[in-house]
């Protein structure tokens, strides 16, 4: 065997190889997970009056949907707290501030302590771009200016559009020119 042969068939053995262990490390990967399923459409729900709701001398708006208690701060922050299923690391809140994105966090004393009033299915509290509400079987908040909030149902907890279109695009694109 020449000394090319040799080469050339030590390269075929060395792409072989590559190819195999590539598909094993393919096959090792776990799937992506689905995106989360977006947020109802809160705006469509009707609206209630806030001031039915104020706390803190009408700083904020306080209300239980679905076993949380919610809040609207008229500052721009908005939050539930409560039982969040399959929220990560045992959260119990998830809350956000206007114009950014919502984040879960582990709250050692509830967001209101005081009683609050039930916001009755399908309706919903607004403050600003911020509208939270529920429609008997989940509970949203989402920010209409970045499209941003999350959602709690019986059976998860998520939030939606993690990123905000204007800061996360691709390079060279620019949001406000096709």
């Amino acid at each position: 065997m020449t000394v090319s042969s040799r080469a050339l068939v030590g390269a075929a053995c060395l792409a072989a190889a590559g190819v195999l262990n590539a598909a094993g490390l393919a096959a090792a990967q776990p799937p992506t997970p689905p995106p989360p399923p977006p947020a109802p459409n809160v705006n469509a729900w009707a609206p209630a009056n806030p001031q039915n709701y104020a706390v803190f001398d009408g700083a904020a708006y306080a209300f239980s949907s679905n076993g949380l208690t919610c809040m609207l701060q008229r500052s721009g922050g908005y939050g539930c707290n409560g039982v969040l299923p399959g929220a990560p690391e045992g959260a119990n809140l998830i809350s956000g501030a206007a114009g950014g994105v919502p984040g879960f966090s582990a709250a050692p004393a509830p967001i209101y302590g005081g009683p609050v009033k039930a916001l009755p299915p399908n309706t919903r509290l607004s403050f600003g771009d911020v509208s939270c509400g529920g429609d008997g079987t989940l509970t949203a908040c989402v920010d209409s200016r970045n499209q941003a909030g999350f959602v709690v149902s019986p059976t998860a907890s998520w939030v939606v559009n993690e990123t905000n279109p204007l800061l996360a695009r691709p390079e060279g694109t620019n949001p406000y020119f096709n």
